[in-house]
């Protein structure tokens, strides 16, 4: 039974398309594929998140949310698309170069490349599970036609659009290639995060996750092949795609995150190792295997933030000293300033976790309203900075963001001595939205704040930008969940 328009219409798809349609009028006639390709992405993951609802029960998703499909599958690219609007506006204007504007391109395709597989993907589990129950159903056939038709018009605005920049028909079929590599990725990931965090996260949740993952570290991993292996891949692929200038903030960041996830690997596959030679020996006690293995962690985490992290920043870009040298020559350019806001942050962070620890384990305030206090904090902590100090709150978005993923892995290893106390004191501001298995409210907050600032980067013409995140999530949100839990009455979607 198909959804009439109406009923398939609620609060959250309205934004979501007041949302495309507000950046899709504003496009130059240039960039028509990319408004066509977004279009039918738009389209394809509404109808998904239709069909959806019942059929997708082979994955346990966060309790009580809606799917939101159709959110997740277009929020990365219409904000590739409206990077790239600006960018085009600056390429008319003479302000950069041509081969910026054709790496937003590729990182634009790249993303959607990413969501069109994740939708495929569960466009072809949702046709098993309509045939497996009716071998008969029409409608499933119809669904698979549809589902053809979009794929196949989307591949082809895909492929128009890549031969504009390429000058040879072997280099689109390379870039072709890698973003089938994305794709595929993509599905693979979502797959490992829905089975590996059960009821962690919603469909639509997962899927903004691996996007931005897969496109991040595919551009880590292009920059590192341009820069060791520039003689043995194409010279133009690499000067297109993968030529910009890239600041050492921004390498320092990626190089970190590069060896946070080389180091959960590493770490997982040396436990299963001492696990499997030493597990006859019964005789060890408990607590001497907890130390081990916390030493063990220790020891891992050091060499990679301090040997293989840096190895990789030194290959990729230039640097004249060691990079974690390069961060205090950095903070100590300007002491007073750096050293002063970083005495700020720590005493604004030290007294108020004190003090909204205290009252989450006496108060009977509602969890969700005590997290927004941590909202204003944030407007607190990050307005002064930006505005002064914008450069190092780049770097302290990042350092931030590997202390918040070295505690979470400390969180569910239970890292001895610090997991069960971590565990303790982060459940005491989690609520109904997290699980017990991965806590990711506090990621969600600092990435919502960091993400406009590290996207503003390069060329800015709209001088807002930055503040976009710490505004709509500092005061925006908050007010919003007061007002909405204080005196809402009607909700935007039946689920969500």
């Amino acid at each position: 039974m198909v959804a009439s328009p109406l009923t398939a219409m609620n609060g959250e798809r309205a934004v979501v398309f007041f949302f495309v349609f507000r950046v899709l009028s504003s496009l130059p006639l240039s960039l028509l594929p990319h408004a066509l390709s977004l279009s039918l992405l738009s389209v394809f993951s509404l109808f998904v998140e239709i069909r959806a609802d019942g059929c997708l029960s082979l994955f346990k998703t966060r309790p009580g949310a809606s799917s939101g499909i159709m959110l997740g599958a277009v929020t990365l690219p219409t904000m590739m698309l409206s990077k790239l609007i600006q960018l085009s506006r600056a390429f008319s204007l003479q302000q950069i170069e041509i081969g910026e504007l054709e790496h937003m391109t590729m990182q634009f395709w790249a993303a959607s490349a990413c969501c069109c597989g994740v939708l495929i993907f569960l466009s072809i589990l949702m046709w098993r599970t309509s045939y497996n129950k009716n071998p008969h159903f029409s409608c499933s056939v119809w669904d698979a036609k549809f589902s053809l038709s979009c794929v196949i018009l989307f591949s082809v605005v895909c492929c128009i659009s890549l031969a504009t920049i390429s000058h040879t028909g072997f280099n689109t079929a390379l870039k072709l290639l890698w973003l089938l590599c994305h794709g595929f990725a993509a599905v693979k990931l979502i797959q490992h995060l829905l089975n590996t965090f059960p009821c962690c996260a919603s469909i639509g949740e997962a899927l903004l996750l691996t996007s931005g993952l897969v496109l991040y570290f595919g551009d880590m991993l292009a920059c590192t092949i341009s820069k060791v292996c520039r003689l043995l891949v194409s010279p133009e692929l690499v000067s297109i795609r993968y030529g910009i200038k890239r600041s050492e903030i921004g390498i320092i960041i990626q190089g970190v995150l590069l060896g946070l996830l080389i180091f959960s690997a590493v770490f997982k596959f040396v436990i299963h190792l001492w696990e499997y030679f030493w597990r006859a020996d019964n005789s060890e006690s408990r607590q001497n295997k907890e130390i081990r293995r916390s030493l063990i962690f220790f020891a891992s985490l050091g060499f990679n933030m301090i040997v293989v992290a840096p190895s990789w920043m030194m290959i990729v870009l230039d640097f004249d000293v060691h990079p974690i040298l390069w961060i205090f020559q950095f903070v100590l350019s300007e002491p007073l300033k750096r050293l002063s806001l970083c005495i700020y942050w720590l005493g604004l962070i030290y007294a108020s976790v004190l003090r909204f620890y205290n009252i989450s384990k006496n108060s009977k305030i509602e969890r969700i309203l005590l997290r927004k206090y941590y909202h204003l904090l944030a407007v607190s902590m990050f307005l002064p900075a930006l505005i002064y100090q914008p450069k190092f709150l780049d770097l302290a978005f990042g350092a931030a963001l590997a202390v918040f993923l070295v505690l979470e892995i400390i969180r569910v290893w239970r890292i001895w001595p610090l997991g069960q106390l971590v565990h303790q004191f982060m459940s005491a501001f989690t609520d109904h939205r997290d699980s017990d298995i991965l806590i990711v409210s506090h990621f969600s907050l600092l990435l919502g704040c960091a993400l406009p600032i590290w996207m503003s980067s390069g060329f800015n013409d709209r001088p807002l930008i930055p503040f976009a995140g710490i505004l709509s999530l500092g005061i925006g949100d908050t007010m919003a969940s007061m007002v909405g839990h204080k005196y809402g009455v009607l909700r935007w979607s039946k689920t969500g």
